[in-house]
C-alpha cells in the first residue's frame, strides 16, 4: 500500500534549513611598492594593496566568515583599513606574518560599497631569491576552511647578486733581455779579444797580397 506524505510540512522543513552563506568576491584594485621593484634582500619594504568587495549573497560579506592575510616579509607591521562608501569605517593594526579580519566588520547590506586598504611594512628576508610573496589573502568559512577560488596573492621579484664588471685580460709581455758587456779580465773577454785580433790580422794579410 502506497503511503502519501503531506507536501506542506515538507516545504516548511526545507525553508527552515539555513542556506550556506555565499562567499564574497575580492578584487585587487591597486597595488604599490616603496621602494619599487625589484625587492632588495635585507631592506625595508612597504606594500599598499586596495581591494573592492563584490557581494554574491544577501550581504557584502558573510558574517561568519573571515579574511586571512599572510606575508613573507619579516617583522611585518599591518594597517588594515575597512572603507564604507569611500569613508574609513574600521582599522586594525596587527603585527607578525599573519593577520585576520572578522567578517562582522565587512558585512553590510549589498547597497553599500565596502573596500579594504591593506598596508604592510616589513623586511625582505636576507636569503630571499626569485619571487617573494608579499601578500596572500584568502577567505575562510566558519569552520576555518579556505573558500575555493578565494585566494589572491601578490608576488614581486627579488634582486639577484650584483654582477661584477667585466675586466679585459691583457697579454703578458716578456721583456727582452739585453746581454751585458763582458768585464775585462774574464775568460769570455779574453776569448773575444783574441778573436778580434785574429780577424784584424786576416784583413791585413788580404790587403797586403792585393797590393802585390
Amino acid at each position: 500500500m502506497t503511503r502519501s506524505f503531506p507536501l506542506i510540512p515538507v516545504l516548511l522543513v526545507l525553508l527552515l534549513i539555513p542556506a550556506s552563506p555565499a562567499a564574497a568576491s575580492l578584487v585587487l584594485s591597486t597595488v604599490s611598492f616603496a621602494p619599487d621593484d625589484p625587492l632588495i634582500p635585507g631592506s625595508r619594504q612597504q606594500v599598499v594593496a586596495t581591494y573592492a568587495i563584490i557581494p554574491s549573497g544577501s550581504t557584502t560579506f558573510a558574517p561568519g566568515h573571515s579574511l586571512q592575510m599572510q606575508t613573507d616579509l619579516t617583522g611585518a607591521q599591518w594597517s588594515i583599513q575597512v572603507t564604507l562608501d569611500g569613508r574609513d569605517a574600521a582599522r586594525q593594526t596587527p603585527a607578525g606574518s599573519t593577520a585576520f579580519v572578522n567578517g562582522e566588520i565587512l558585512s553590510y547590506p549589498t547597497s553599500r560599497d565596502i573596500g579594504l586598504v591593506v598596508t604592510i611594512d616589513g623586511t625582505v628576508p636576507a636569503n630571499a631569491s626569485g619571487l617573494l610573496t608579499v601578500l596572500t589573502l584568502r577567505e575562510l568559512d566558519n569552520g576555518g576552511k579556505v573558500i575555493p577560488g578565494s585566494v589572491l596573492a601578490i608576488s614581486q621579484p627579488v634582486a639577484g647578486p650584483a654582477t661584477p664588471p667585466a675586466t679585459s685580460v691583457l697579454p703578458t709581455l716578456t721583456p727582452l733581455l739585453a746581454t751585458p758587456p763582458l768585464p775585462e779580465g774574464s775568460p769570455g773577454f779574453a776569448a773575444l779579444s783574441a778573436m778580434t785580433a785574429l780577424i784584424a790580422a786576416v784583413l791585413v794579410l788580404r790587403a797586403f797580397f792585393r797590393e802585390r
